[in-house]
């Protein structure tokens, strides 16, 4: 079952999933090189975060190299990326699925309509993260079966959240693609906004 998996979605999967995808691993890592010597196990792969676009026009290409300096400045890397396209099979295998925009919510929705409560724009993700009550969630550890299970805690507890509310439009990620590197830091500001977030609550 473990580890908790977050599938990131945007349009073509060079842009913003690719960032959110290296971004969210970068900072489990470094949340659980903090932890471990304080008493985690940091027994196997804690969360695996991956991406996806919707549109297959750039499958096997690497990152478009704003995205790429973006991560570079920020700590990550895009070693060994290549865009893919979204899949059923890639929803059923992820926990959380994030998405750029509304518009990618919806088609993930539609591919999987058992996926509606797992799903969530990004930015709609952040916004109700800040209302869940941590202290409900299963105790926190830095192992693979702990993370995992206060991560799926922490799902449902925000779509407990959404209540079945649309997603805002300041929610969207802007496409980034085609502009530049200013565009690229504010939405790389904006993907910290909620993944640091989400790191930090499934390892406190």
């Amino acid at each position: 079952m473990p580890p908790f998996t977050v599938l990131h979605v945007c349009m073509g999967n060079i842009c913003r999933s690719p960032m959110a995808e290296r971004m969210l691993a970068k900072a489990v890592r470094d949340r659980a090189a903090a932890l471990v010597p304080a008493g985690g196990s940091g027994g196997g792969e804690l969360v695996r975060s991956v991406s996806a676009g919707t549109g297959g026009w750039h499958a096997g290409e690497q990152m478009n190299p704003p995205a790429a300096r973006q991560l570079a400045a920020r700590g990550c890397d895009d070693a060994d990326f290549a865009a893919r396209k979204l899949t059923g099979e890639q929803i059923d295998g992820a926990d959380l699925v994030l998405t750029a925009t509304a518009d990618q919510h919806d088609y993930v929705v539609a591919l999987r309509p058992d996926a509606a409560g797992r799903t969530f724009v990004l930015g709609e993700f952040g916004r109700l993260l800040a209302q869940v009550d941590t202290a409900g969630l299963p105790p926190a550890s830095a192992d693979a079966d702990a993370v995992h299970a206060r991560g799926v805690a922490l799902v449902e507890a925000a779509e407990r959240a959404r209540a079945g509310a649309e997603p805002l439009p300041g929610d969207d990620l802007d496409d980034p693609w085609g502009r530049g590197d200013q565009t690229f830091t504010r939405i790389g500001d904006e993907i910290q906004q909620t993944v640091e977030p989400l790191v930090a609550a499934l390892l406190p």
